[in-house]
């Protein structure tokens, strides 16, 4: 009876949390252009202060990709696809995604830095490594759903064509090409790029702001999802760091920044983080906003890589 009396809370702050981020998201999109922007330009400025919302938002789709969301499947799914059309990627798609992360987490097929110096150009690697940490990570996820509007037979032929068996890329789209799936995520996406078209519609004259929406998600959701895996050691597929945040902001990204207690407890909900990184009798690995700068250092040689301690 006490765990379930401990759940019921935590489900009812995750659904007024969604309720609060499909309000931004009406707002932002259609309210805010149709009402506030007639009366003056400057009130598109209150998208920028709204761009801090966008981690919590990932942090709270993050808990129905692993069921945690609420008690029910059913809702549990339905508003995960629903948090997926306000974040602008289908749920379909940023689901399997991570669960292939958890998989290879630090394997050969997942690490953004490592480079390979003998085999490729630092410079190439490093204009790839800065692409996908400042906004290639949302870029992809927003535009990767516009491939799988192919017929299955296309997809099936591209796969073989251009995608190497055993790799990231491949697993993925396996996954992504079953029916089931791939109506789910035709018909999630169709809803996230109407939403963007009547937007832009809304906006009028001032069409430019939409993309500047997306464009700080991208940014806010590229550079700090990576955090947690930079620098760390390879092939130990359930590390990941716990960096330390005020109370008050760990609270606001729902303790995503104990990263490390997630990875190696991945049925643990939001709200009991702090409760399992005590019991671990756990550490902190460093500053939440020193690691993310740290990232700038760009690419890291697999040699320097395979060196690393696991308490590094």
């Amino acid at each position: 009876m006490a765990e379930t009396a401990a759940v019921a809370p935590a489900t009812a702050t995750n659904l007024r949390l969604a309720a609060l981020h499909g309000t931004v998201h009406i707002f932002q999109l259609f309210v805010l252009p149709l009402t506030l922007l007639p009366l003056s330009p400057w009130w598109a400025l209150l998208v920028l202060p709204l761009a801090a919302l966008n981690n919590p938002l990932w942090s709270l789709a993050h808990e129905t990709i692993h069921g945690l969301f609420h008690p029910s499947g059913k809702i549990n799914r339905l508003a995960g696809r629903s948090l997926g059309i306000v974040y602008g990627a289908p749920w379909r798609l940023v689901r399997v995604g991570h669960l292939l992360h958890h998989q290879f987490n630090r394997t050969e097929l997942n690490r953004l830095e490592a480079y390979r110096p003998d085999h490729e150009s630092k410079l190439g690697c490093a204009l790839d490594y800065y692409y996908k940490l400042f906004v290639g990570l949302y870029v992809s996820q927003i535009l990767s759903p516009l491939a799988f509007y192919l017929p299955k037979p296309v997809l099936a032929w591209a796969q073989q064509r251009f995608l190497k068996p055993d790799t990231y890329a491949w697993h993925a789209t396996t996954a992504l090409t079953r029916d089931k799936a791939l109506l789910e995520m035709r018909v999630d996406g169709a809803l996230i790029y109407l939403s963007v078209v009547v937007s832009l519609w809304c906006y009028g004259d001032y069409w430019w702001v939409v993309p500047m929406i997306y464009t700080l998600r991208a940014f806010c959701i590229s550079f700090l999802d990576y955090i947690y895996h930079y620098e760390t050691p390879v092939h130990d597929w359930l590390h990941a760091y716990n960096l330390r945040l005020p109370p008050a902001l760990a609270g606001f990204l729902l303790n995503f920044n104990l990263h490390g207690v997630h990875h190696r407890h991945p049925q643990v909900p939001w709200h009991a983080l702090p409760d399992a990184f005590a019991r671990d009798n756990d550490q902190y690995h460093g500053d939440y906003f020193a690691t993310a700068l740290r990232q700038l250092r760009g690419p890291v040689p697999n040699a320097r890589l395979a060196t690393l301690g696991a308490d590094e």
